[in-house]
């Protein structure tokens, strides 16, 4: 949930207060968060996430905050940064947002995550590239860089997963339709199917994993 612009921090966490009342009645795996304002200066940032978070866990939730655009966790800077002064945060990895807004890829050798994979707590399987959120295909030839990627990033969280003792992983292919899906000028004809998008990457990231499980199974385990 994406707060309005006028909305101070004691009247978002007055509507989470009511979502996740809300919420705890459906007993949900986790609960997902789009949280905070990008125009919020950090020591408000840090404050209001430190109280979402002991506001969901008061309802017996586990929350996952997304990083995304627009919210509190929009940089990967800033997210570091919040990191160090709220470490108990657990996260939603959706990359794609982060790579736009840095306008690379983010995987120079000066560039180091850990922090950040190591609470990690969901994935939503979305590839970004330099200049958007959302690859037209992720299979075009075009954008195997940015695949790549991505699936080197989803790698690390598997392995900081199970070296954190998960007993599973879970991962959302989130291509979607509200501005991230290109279409032709004029016609407004999308370039591809949407549903075909996330089957496609659903398949893929299964054939990812299984993988993944069979190059680690014989790492030791904690």
């Amino acid at each position: 949930m994406l707060p309005a612009q006028h909305e101070t921090p004691e009247q978002h966490l007055a509507r989470l207060q009511t979502r996740f009342a809300e919420a705890s009645g459906l007993n949900p795996r986790f609960v997902n968060l789009l949280a905070g304002n990008d125009r919020w200066p950090l020591a408000q940032q840090v404050d209001f996430l430190g109280k979402a978070h002991e506001l969901a866990a008061g309802f017996g939730l586990t929350c996952s905050f997304e990083t995304h655009r627009a919210t509190s966790l929009y940089s990967p800077w800033l997210t570091l940064e919040i990191i160090q002064q709220l470490p108990q945060l657990r996260f939603t990895a959706d990359i794609s947002h982060w790579v736009v807004v840095s306008e690379r890829l983010l995987d120079d050798p000066s560039d180091d995550f850990s922090a950040f994979i190591d609470r990690v707590h969901h994935v939503q399987a979305r590839v970004g590239y330099d200049q958007g959120p959302q690859v037209p295909h992720p299979a075009a030839p075009e954008y195997q860089p940015a695949l790549a990627f991505a699936e080197r990033f989803w790698q690390q969280i598997w392995r900081s997963q199970r070296q954190r003792g998960y007993p599973q992983t879970t991962l959302t292919p989130e291509f979607g339709a509200d501005g991230y899906l290109h279409h032709l000028p004029f016609t407004n004809v999308p370039v591809a199917d949407l549903w075909s998008l996330n089957a496609w990457m659903a398949t893929r990231q299964q054939a990812h994993f299984q993988q993944f499980l069979s190059l680690t199974e014989q790492e030791p385990q904690p």
